[in-house]
């Protein structure tokens, strides 16, 4: 087992992966412990010294992964998954929406959001306009790690 952990947030928050595979999270809590969450359960360890010598020196990767959202694809600061055509701006709900065609009727709404369905809270990037005016959701949120938090609180 040799668990890396790639940096999220810079000295805050980290992915922790076994040869690819995302197996926890680790962060630091507010008595500055690093707190490891995993299947296996939670652990909290009072050092990155701590860490490295149960993990290995060579548990922190020194890159941090870059956020790949594309500056031209957004509509209000909100990230989109395609080029926005008609953008708009639902003031009363706070929403930042656009077609993903210039003729296109379909509304879509920029930015990630959790949505409660009959079965539970789901993740969601872009839904349509009529999806989140049926169902309860949370968001926009402006990147995935804000909406997997989000997802984490209301679970």
């Amino acid at each position: 087992m040799t668990v890396k952990a790639k940096a999220i947030l810079k000295d805050k928050f980290w992915i922790l992966e076994d040869k690819g595979e995302r197996v926890g999270t680790l962060s630091i809590n507010e008595d500055n412990k690093f707190v490891i969450s995993s299947s296996s359960g939670i652990s909290q360890y009072k050092s990155k010294q701590a860490l490295q010598k149960t993990f290995g020196k060579d548990f922190f990767e020194s890159k941090v992964i870059p956020a790949t959202v594309d500056i031209e694809n957004e509509v209000n600061g909100f990230p989109t998954s395609t080029t926005p055509y008609n953008t708009m701006y639902d003031v009363r709900n706070k929403l930042p929406l656009f077609t993903k065609s210039q003729k296109s009727k379909s509304i879509y709404c920029a930015g990630y959001y959790v949505i409660r369905f009959d079965k539970g809270w789901v993740k969601s990037f872009c839904p349509k306009l009529i999806t989140l005016e049926r169902y309860d959701y949370n968001g926009p949120f402006k990147t995935e790690l804000e909406m997997r938090t989000e997802l984490s609180r209301v679970k």
